[in-house]
């Protein structure tokens, strides 16, 4: 059973996640927030984590810098809402700034089952074809 840590600081979305993937098959690990995230990181191993660009007590990109330095090794999917009020000015693309931290992939929230399933099918079957490499960016 593939085992997934997500760390989201919104309950709804933990429990939308944690329900979608136990359903089908994997065993879950939710996190509050960055800290009890580096936590169960460290108590645990895992085979992908989803983790929020935007969580109190982390700044920024601070979280995917930091989850991804911990385990280079494991996929991360990177997930955003976060939206600019004033729409005039151009946006940065958090994101693809994700991408350049390390991680593997991102969803923009909110997102479907079938995205979610997507981008974790599509880890886990490059991380299978390629279980030694490290990506470094």
């Amino acid at each position: 059973m593939k085992r997934i840590l997500v760390v989201e600081d919104d309950p709804l979305i933990c429990s939308a996640v944690r329900v979608w993937l136990e359903e089908r098959g994997y065993a879950v690990v939710v996190a509050d927030g960055g800290d009890s995230g580096l936590s169960a990181l460290d108590s645990s191993t895992f085979d992908l984590m989803i983790v929020d660009i935007f969580m109190p007590h982390m700044r920024g990109f601070e979280s995917i810098r930091i989850f991804h330095e911990r385990a280079p090794a494991v996929p991360l999917v990177a997930m955003s809402g976060y939206a600019f009020a004033n729409l005039n000015s151009p946006a940065p693309d958090f994101l693809r700034m994700a991408l350049e931290l390390g991680a593997s992939r991102c969803l923009r929230k909110p997102f479907t089952p079938v995205a979610l399933l997507t981008v974790i099918n599509e880890c886990l079957a490059e991380q299978s074809r390629f279980p030694s490499v490290v990506h470094i960016r």
